[in-house]
């Protein structure tokens, strides 16, 4: 996620580019510029007469080309909104379990050491877990992250799992039940666990849901065709109007119609590696921290920019 300067001034806005849909647009706007300034010449050198359009249909197509576009932004930004929020939950939940598997164990660490191997085992998968979701969701080809919280045997087994996040609940789901075997757990808190993890459950679902089902294609494509479409057109509508001026006006309304398409390209799938997207690396740090911190471990450091970019 491009993380925006604390102290940025409106004209330094203006004149930002990274992360702006200037850096992907510029070349459709240098295109279609030359392909204004070419076309303009022509309509003059031929007679403005047989080009006089009344700039009528101009205005209500764009009005209506507008309005779609907005809608269309609107649906993608609420698409990683909510993943922002299944993100937040995901951060406050496992706060709750490992603070629940601190707590809610019968015995005492120092009345059995075992207690507190398992108390560290638990906290520690959670963070596995966190590490697995991010893993699952952008499709990674590693699990480097995700086998340091592991034991050994298990971190190889991963490898042929189709979902790890998944498989990852499903021990902590056993390794629960063990615990409940052995009299550590209440069977009233080992409810609780289950709520818990049935809650990670859902969240997960939600993140797939967003991942698996986009914006539908030809909804994009219909966007994309009307933009341009309407942009190599501009020329005829405008030049007799505007004159020497038209490349300058088609490329001013070309970077507003393409920039808001591009935008909603951007953060339609908000778990991607686009300068846009979620940090979920820098989320699932701050759940290894937190967590970490309550075991007594040692803490790495926090997320920091790179290039201005969280991942």
């Amino acid at each position: 996620m491009l993380v925006r300067p604390r102290e940025q001034t409106p004209l330094g806005l203006f004149f930002h580019i990274q992360g702006s849909v200037l850096s992907d647009i510029w070349p459709y706007l240098l295109g279609i510029t030359a392909y204004s300034l070419v076309t303009a010449e022509i309509i003059q050198a031929i007679g403005v007469d047989w080009f006089d359009i009344t700039l009528v249909p101009f205005t209500l197509i764009g009005l209506a080309l507008s309005i779609f576009l907005g809608f269309r932004n609107n649906a993608c930004y609420d698409r990683w909104w909510e993943a922002r929020k299944l993100w937040g939950k995901l951060i406050n939940t496992t706060r709750s379990l490992a603070r629940q598997t601190l707590t809610l164990l019968k015995l005492d660490a120092s009345e059995d050491p075992a207690v507190r191997d398992f108390q560290i085992e638990m906290v520690r998968r959670i963070i596995g877990y966190a590490y697995g979701l991010k893993f699952h969701l952008r499709t990674e080809v590693s699990l480097q992250a995700v086998t340091p919280w592991l034991p050994e045997e298990e971190a190889e087994a991963l490898g042929r799992e189709n979902n790890v996040p998944y498989a990852l609940l499903q021990r902590m789901g056993e390794r629960y039940r063990d615990a409940w075997k052995r009299g550590w757990i209440d069977p009233y808190h080992l409810r609780i666990f289950e709520e818990t993890l049935t809650l990670l459950t859902d969240i997960q679902g939600g993140c797939e849901r967003i991942k698996n089902t986009p914006v539908p294609l030809s909804y994009t494509v219909l966007t994309h065709r009307l933009v341009f479409v309407y942009c190599l057109a501009l020329p005829f509508g405008i030049t007799a109007h505007v004159g020497h001026l038209t490349p300058l006006v088609v490329l001013f309304i070309s970077y507003a119609f393409m920039g808001l398409d591009d935008v909603g390209t951007q953060v339609e799938d908000p778990f991607e590696l686009d300068p846009n997207d979620l940090p979920l690396a820098a989320l699932a740090r701050t759940i290894e921290i937190n967590l970490l911190q309550r075991i007594g471990a040692e803490l790495p450091p926090p997320a920091t920019p790179v290039d201005g970019i969280l991942e």
